[in-house]
């Protein structure tokens, strides 16, 4: 779990339910490195193919990717506790966290105990907890112990990572929800033995991919803005009730590797249990990244997951074509040229469909506005008289 929190470190804190009863040992602190080198392997990506000189056998394609301090918990009343319900199972130090894990016998109870004991619980989380609570689960509580961190001297907050085992394959959403500003955005990343990782009880899609689009998206900044305008577009069209598959790849191979492979130590340290990596061999690991922008309105449930089967590649791959630029000898090179207005148009009308922007900004960047094939029209003679 690796969290993009801004704000005053004292004010972080999570409450996570989890199905079974936790030992220091199954909690870890990892490395934000780790998550993101993962990222970054998966992430959605441009590739570069350069058209070859129409007048020659040989081909010229190039290709290149672009990656793309903490109240005390010890200590507390316990006959408080016991009148709310609220049993303090474990409390362990993890590098820079105080963590807790909580029962409950009743919502309320563990609501109040949650807010007198400084966490900021909305109203409305009581329902939710409630819930939880007749699945008979436990209560993940971190907050950063702001000493610790100091002198481990780390000023961003670093994953946990916690290890069980459980029958559900699921990832509680609905609590963050309660006390969220707006939708969430949330990316899962799901190394498995068998196959690509879909939701069960909200509708899994793949992203929209494989299609050229202006090659001004290369320039600083210009992917990120296109690919989060064409997230958001998607989201709308799908009534936001649909999670996003950005990436679904066996690990042993990639076609090319947005990043270097991940290597069996870095799989290992991110959950890969079912190897060692003592053959040197790269592991039996298939990769799935989905994506989601969620709220109370569009995901009522939590996400349940299943692994399927399917291990056909997918990943998030747009295409930038670089035309021809050298001199024509042939008459194949102005069949080429004639062809090429065509083709830029079908670009900056295929980026304006996956973005909503507006198409003639589009193809102004694009140098679009003229057709250099069309003649120049001459200004009227009343044109010339006055040149403001």
């Amino acid at each position: 779990m690796a969290n993009d929190f801004q704000g005053d470190l004292k004010e972080f804190a999570v409450v996570i339910p989890v199905p079974t009863f936790l030992k220091r040992e199954q909690i870890h602190v990892g490395d934000k490195a780790l998550v993101d080198h993962l990222d970054a392997y998966s992430a959605p990506r441009l590739v570069e193919y350069f058209d070859q000189d129409p007048c020659w056998m040989r081909s010229l394609d190039k290709r290149m990717s672009m990656p793309a301090a903490a109240p005390a918990m010890a200590g507390r009343n316990m006959r408080r506790e016991q009148s709310l319900g609220v049993r303090i199972e474990a409390q362990y130090t993890v590098g820079e966290y105080n963590i807790l894990l909580l029962s409950a016998e009743q919502s309320s109870g563990l609501e109040t105990w949650l807010r007198e004991n400084g966490y900021r619980i909305p109203a409305g989380a009581s329902a939710v907890l409630a819930s939880y609570l007749k699945q008979n689960m436990r209560f993940f509580v971190a907050k950063v112990n702001l000493t610790e961190q100091s002198k481990l001297g780390f000023s961003y907050l670093r994953p946990l990572q916690i290890a069980y085992e459980s029958p559900k394959f699921m990832l509680p959403i609905r609590l963050g929800m309660v006390n969220a500003n707006g939708p969430q955005e949330l990316f899962v990343y799901a190394l498995t033995r068998k196959g690509r990782v879909e939701t069960t009880n909200y509708r899994t899609a793949k992203l929209p991919s494989d299609m050229d689009l202006p090659i001004y998206l290369k320039q600083p900044g210009e992917f990120a803005k296109f690919y989060k305008a064409m997230f958001a577009r998607q989201v709308e069209r799908e009534e936001g009730n649909v999670l996003f598959t950005e990436y679904a790849w066996d690990m042993k191979w990639c076609d090319p590797c947005a990043a270097d492979p991940l290597s069996n130590d870095e799989l290992r340290n991110l959950g890969v249990f079912w190897t060692d990596g003592s053959n040197g061999q790269p592991p039996n690991v298939f990769l799935t990244r989905l994506h989601v922008r969620y709220d109370n309105a569009h995901f009522p449930e939590d996400l349940v997951f299943q692994e399927t089967a399917d291990r056909a590649n997918f990943q998030g791959r747009y295409v930038l074509r670089h035309e021809w630029t050298g001199v024509d000898s042939c008459g194949a090179g102005a069949a080429y040229r004639s062809t090429l207005r065509q083709r830029q148009e079908q670009e900056a009308g295929r980026l304006a469909s996956l973005t909503g922007w507006n198409l003639p900004d589009i193809q102004k960047r694009m140098g679009l506005a003229e057709d250099p094939r069309q003649p120049q029209r001459q200004p009227a003679w009343w044109e010339r008289l006055w040149k403001n």
